[in-house]
């Protein structure tokens, strides 16, 4: 007998190979006929799954319906069979290739010719209400892998023949789901049947290399979304609209604020004179407010030595999201290519004898020493039957080589300027904070806008604390990101401890330092009695983290501000400060972060704000509209009177109707409009308008600069979302 630990903490016995189908039907009519899968022991299964394990065991078990989180991705992935399926019925020759669920919806990667287009989304749609309909079941079922691929191969899914080759050999059986005359490899789980589907929608096509690999075929992305209920699914549709209103992409070029060239590079951006005028505000904001706290301004070189970042742990273990390293030695790049080549099992036999033979060509005539390529070749040519002799031939070489790396995370840099001098525990904490350039190789596909780059500015800091400051230098800058985050009006937002993976390999040191920080993270939390969710796999490799999750006026979320807890790399680096006791002790790190990046914020500030920012930080904050011309000099003086209290102020002195210019304006999202006229001229007063409200009448021009300096002085923000 098996025990099942409910989530109301009751035990249930059921014996082996009961389904979770049959525990929801014993525990009562209504929970069966709500069921959408199950999780035991934190795995979703689905309901038809037998249970398994050995006698007095316990298993955690749940029964998922449509209230659960999880529940909805298996109805998504579910969904991406029945539009996989729906597009298999209306156009032949269709070859499958991935179908995952997301976050907000799935998509399915299909090669059909020829290409779908949005136009043929009504027709699949119906199709899809059609299987849905139906209400067929969704049947696992299992097969020896040779005879898996056999399968697929009768099917002439020849992606799938690929990837079964490619990856998934290695298993003794494979699993498919059948729906009808649909048929398709899969782990699952998924639905009972397709009646569980309540509403759904085709959103978009945008194209996909086979495995996210530039060098294979493009294929045909097909996203799409699901929820349980019309209304769900109405309110999502209504908040993409709203971000589409809101893309910063396309705000940013309409108002100046920033552009990307090709000539420069994709993910690279180029801050214009209006997006530099509100990034410069924002680093003084928030560079006025680190003086206050203690911090010290410091800069660092964009790129630094190998051997600083292979200390650091940032190469070569992602090495995949860097740009690649930059060797003096003119085949320093070839050589670490190689190595990356046989390392991943990439370099077929022709192309590991032709770089042999560039390596044996271009070290002849060197000195045969150890850090020569004539020794290399030799060691690599006597170790050709062993791979693992190869990689360490091939490292040796590339290890003594002078190499550099684009900036990747600031933290080591930072590391060097403490190290530069002796600490003692009365210097402690130091505070070093500094707005650095890093860079990373997002590929192609993931690049967007400014919220996905490849170079892009921290305001990043690292703090060097005695264990007995941890707390409260932790707790120090979750205050200082919520000072940041409640001045730009983003409130709206959930704490997430980031927690390390135990199943994962990619994080660095002791186990008994991660329980440390991770409980450290998790007391300050509660202390200060905030909610939080503890989510393991979100940590930083070297450290335990507290991310900002932020909800933004149209109900998206964004991670913003972090604060990462790192008792690793001091130990890598060898830090130490001199304590009481007059002996070396070892510092604590706090990596921390309230905007992130400024690419990535100033994107979400443009959608949160809708292009209108709040009179404190809009890159022209005053517009004087003259009548006519015959007003243009008081027009200038005015325009005077508002730059010498400080204000960001334009003159229109174009020949234009005034509510033309007014339009204007508005469409730029000028924050106040001074119009003047003759009556204006006359009583030394100008007209004030404002963008969202219109007319606010006619007041001096003394009260109106008291009036914009108090709204721009307290950083009020706007009273109402922006349209």
């Amino acid at each position: 007998m098996l025990t099942l630990k409910l989530p109301d903490g009751s035990s249930r016995q059921v014996a082996e190979g009961t389904r979770p189908r049959d525990v929801a039907e014993s525990i009562g009519k209504r929970l069966a006929q709500a069921a959408i899968a199950a999780k035991v022991n934190d795995v979703v299964v689905d309901l038809d799954r037998e249970l398994a394990g050995s006698d007095g065991v316990e298993l955690s078990f749940q029964i998922l319906t449509d209230k659960n989180p999880e529940a909805l991705e298996v109805m998504r992935h579910s969904c991406a069979h029945i539009m996989a399926r729906a597009v298999m019925r209306l156009f032949p020759g269709v070859q499958l290739a991935f179908g995952p669920p997301l976050e907000k919806g799935f998509y399915y990667d299909i090669d059909v010719t020829p290409p779908l287009r949005e136009e043929d989304f009504p027709a699949i749609e119906a199709e899809m209400r059609k299987i849905v309909a139906e209400a067929e079941p969704f049947e696992r079922f299992e097969r020896p892998t040779p005879e898996a691929r056999q399968l697929v191969q009768d099917l002439q899914q020849s992606y799938k023949v690929e990837h079964i080759d490619d990856e998934l050999k290695q298993y003794p059986s494979l699993s498919f789901y059948r729906q009808g005359e649909f048929l398709d490899l899969c782990r699952g789980p998924h639905i009972p049947h397709a009646g569980k589907i309540s509403a759904f929608k085709l959103l978009t096509i945008a194209g996909a290399y086979w495995k996210n690999d530039a060098g294979r075929k493009q294929l045909q992305r097909l996203y799409a979304t699901a929820f349980f209920t019309q209304k769900e699914l109405d309110a999502y549709l209504h908040q993409l609209e709203e971000a589409k209103k809101r893309d910063h992409r396309l705000l940013g070029k309409q108002l100046k604020l920033f552009t990307i060239s090709q000539s420069v590079g994709s993910g690279l951006i180029l801050w214009m004179p209006r997006g530099a005028i509100v990034r410069g505000i924002l680093e003084s904001f928030i560079k006025d407010e680190l003086i206050k706290r203690g911090y010290q301004p410091v800069y660092t070189p964009h790129i630094g030595r190998l051997e600083l970042y292979r200390t650091s742990g940032h190469f070569p273990y992602y090495r995949d999201a860097q740009y690649p390293p930059l060797f003096l030695h003119p085949l320093g790049q070839a050589v670490d290519t190689w190595l990356s080549l046989l390392e991943a099992d990439k370099l077929p036999l022709e192309s590991e004898q032709a770089f042999l033979q560039i390596l044996a060509e271009a070290g002849q005539g060197m000195a045969d020493s150890p850090g020569e390529p004539q020794a290399t070749v030799k060691a690599y040519r006597a170790a050709l039957g062993d791979k693992a002799k190869r990689i360490e031939a091939l490292k040796d070489w590339v290890n003594r080589q002078e190499g550099y790396l684009l900036k990747p995370m600031n933290c080591p840099h930072h590391i060097q300027i403490y190290k530069a001098e002796p600490r003692s525990y009365r210097d402690l904490p130091v505070r070093l904070a500094e707005f650095g350039t890093v860079y990373r190789f997002e590929q192609t596909g993931e690049l967007s806008g400014m919220t996905r780059v490849r170079g892009f500015t921290q305001d990043d800091a690292h703090l060097f604390v005695t264990q007995e400051q941890v707390e409260a230098e932790v707790g120090a800058n979750i205050d200082l990101v919520l000072f940041v985050l409640s001045t730009l009006g983003l409130t709206d937002y959930r704490l997430r401890v980031g927690l390390r993976d135990p199943k994962s390999d990619k994080y660095v040191g002791a186990p008994e330092d991660w329980a440390k920080a991770e409980a450290t993270l998790i007391e300050v939390v509660k202390s200060r009695g905030m909610n939080y969710s503890a989510e393991a796999g979100e940590a930083a490799f070297y450290g335990p983290k507290i991310d900002f999750v932020v909800s933004d006026c149209i109900g998206r979320e964004w991670q913003l501000g972090t604060v990462q807890l790192d008792y690793n790399l001091p130990k890598r680096f060898e830090l130490e400060y001199v304590g009481k006791d007059n002996a070396p002790h070892r510092p604590v790190m706090i990596h921390r972060a309230p905007f992130g990046s400024m690419e990535r914020f100033m994107g979400i500030l443009i959608e949160h704000f809708a292009g209108a920012f709040p009179l404190w930080l809009a890159p022209e904050q005053v517009r004087v509209l003259p009548v006519s011309e015959r007003f243009n000099d008081y027009g200038r003086k005015v325009e005077t009177e508002l730059k010498s209290h400080g204000f960001r102020a334009t003159l229109d002195l174009r020949p234009e109707k005034i509510g033309y210019k007014i339009r204007e304006a508005q469409l730029e999202k000028i924050p106040y409009m001074l119009v003047v006229g003759d009556k204006e001229q006359t009583a030394g007063t100008v007209a004030l308008r404002e963008r969202a409200s219109g007319d606010l009448g006619a007041l001096p021009v003394s009260e109106v600069i008291s009036k914009l300096e108090a709204e721009a002085r307290e950083r009020r923000l706007p009273t109402e979302p922006p349209k």
